[in-house]
């Protein structure tokens, strides 16, 4: 589903695109895909030499969960000195905060097609455990103790 745009990142970055699938929720809960990807792109740049492939040129790159498994991959690279460096990483309208449903942008996009914000929240608690019974907890909020809130607003916050 997603060739023509890897296809268009690579020629127009000249970069490499590797498309990796990973196990999906619900049926596979967190950490499944994060694990996945993370292996796929660890063994990619530990064997790029075999792939023929300029390790500088290397991009990661999702869209929704895949943004959040991306920058998730990223974050962990980042910190690897054994492995080459990636390039970069694009993010497509990706999942990357849970601990506050009613920010300004949720509020101004609560009714937009594709993505609801109940069903961003759904899709969540379907990626971390399955269970989305406590749906309207994590809307209200209620799903974060005060002290992680306070410690995360400066940069999760309306402001």
């Amino acid at each position: 589903s997603h060739e023509k745009i890897c296809r268009y990142i690579a020629r127009e970055s000249t970069s490499v695109v590797v498309s990796v699938g990973y196990r999906l929720a619900p049926e596979h809960k967190y950490p499944a895909a994060y694990e996945d990807c993370l292996n796929a792109t660890v063994h990619f740049m530990k064997n790029i030499e075999h792939y023929g492939v300029d390790p500088a040129s290397v991009i990661v790159c999702g869209d929704s969960a895949g943004g959040n498994l991306a920058a998730a991959v990223s974050q962990t690279l980042a910190g690897r000195s054994e492995l080459p460096r990636l390039r970069a990483q694009i993010l497509i309208y990706p999942g990357l905060q849970a601990l506050d449903f009613n920010l300004p942008s949720y509020q101004q996009n609560r009714g937009v097609p594709l993505l609801f914000r109940e069903r961003a929240a759904f899709y969540v608690l379907q990626y971390l455990n399955g269970d989305a019974s406590n749906l309207e907890e994590v809307l209200e909020g209620s799903h974060i103790p005060i002290d992680i809130k306070l410690n995360y607003r400066k940069w999760v916050s309306p402001d």
